[in-house]
């Protein structure tokens, strides 16, 4: 979370972030170059008037409550919030729905749908998909809707706690090709998983969009920006890295690349130049 404000109109910053820093490979709060930072700096803010208290590994329940970390107990990211608070932005959901496991699942999966022929003697395109759908059940799906359950209960405690804030609450960038190709080189899926674990993604995405609209926040949409730079993508093109890091980035989170583009995002919401 991070927080600005000036001597005569205290605008302070807020930014509750979670799995969406670059640069960290640790459980561990705050970076000089995640994107909160690089919008604070773009803001012009003084690092006085400016909080970051976003943690990697944190789910929604972390806003509220300690968290554990490699470097010992953070306080409740909420608790960097006051009366004074004037911008407050928020990453978080997609350690709720554990995508970073599920993302190892389906590469274990697809290791072994590498080494039995590709499908050709299962027919089954998306071993890992059938781990988690069953039925009429997928239950990626329902771990979504709990957190966005989750979220808007944050929300409001965020609104009775800051209530001048203005709200933005942070999308997830691309971080698997829509079309489940193209990722043999760094992370081996089955094609159709890949497309499931997209799929769920933008689910998530919509999910947080309408849970920020509904409480009265903004969204903001780094999704559409990074289309073609996902984990899959190129190293000198890609904004998130693969399970095996060739930048300095937590395994499936952005890089310094994605951490900018993200902040340009953020910044096109506020209204304030890139």
């Amino acid at each position: 979370m991070s927080a600005a404000g000036g001597r005569r109109d205290r605008a302070l910053s807020a930014s509750l972030e979670a799995s969406q820093r670059a640069g960290r490979q640790d459980l561990s709060p705050g970076s000089d170059h995640d994107y909160p930072a690089l919008v604070a700096e773009r803001l012009g803010l003084r690092a006085a008037d400016f909080r970051d208290v976003s943690c990697s590994g944190a789910t929604v329940a972390d806003l509220t409550t300690p968290q554990s970390t490699d470097d010992g107990t953070n306080p409740a990211q909420l608790s960097a919030l006051s009366a004074g608070t004037r911008l407050v932005t928020l990453g978080i959901g997609g350690n709720d729905i554990g995508f970073a496991s599920l993302v190892t699942t389906c590469v274990k999966a697809g290791v072994f749908y590498d080494m039995t022929g590709r499908g050709k003697y299962t027919g089954d395109d998306a071993p890992c998909r059938g781990k988690y759908v069953s039925g009429d059940t997928d239950d990626v799906q329902r771990r979504i809707d709990t957190a966005g359950e989750r979220l808007s209960a944050a929300l409001a405690e965020v609104k009775r706690r800051a209530p001048k804030a203005r709200v933005y609450v942070v999308g997830y960038p691309a971080i698997l090709p829509a079309q489940g190709t193209g990722c043999a080189d760094d992370l081996t899926l089955a094609p159709a998983d890949a497309t499931y674990l997209n799929d769920k993604e933008q689910q998530l995405n919509a999910v947080l969009r309408k849970r920020a609209q509904d409480a009265g926040a903004e969204y903001v949409d780094t999704y559409k920006p990074s289309v073609g730079r996902d984990a899959c993508a190129g190293r000198d093109t890609r904004w998130i890295e693969p399970l095996l890091p060739s930048l300095p980035a937590a395994p499936m989170h952005p890089n310094e690349r994605g951490a900018r583009g993200m902040a340009d995002a953020v910044l096109s919401a506020v209204g304030a130049p890139r």
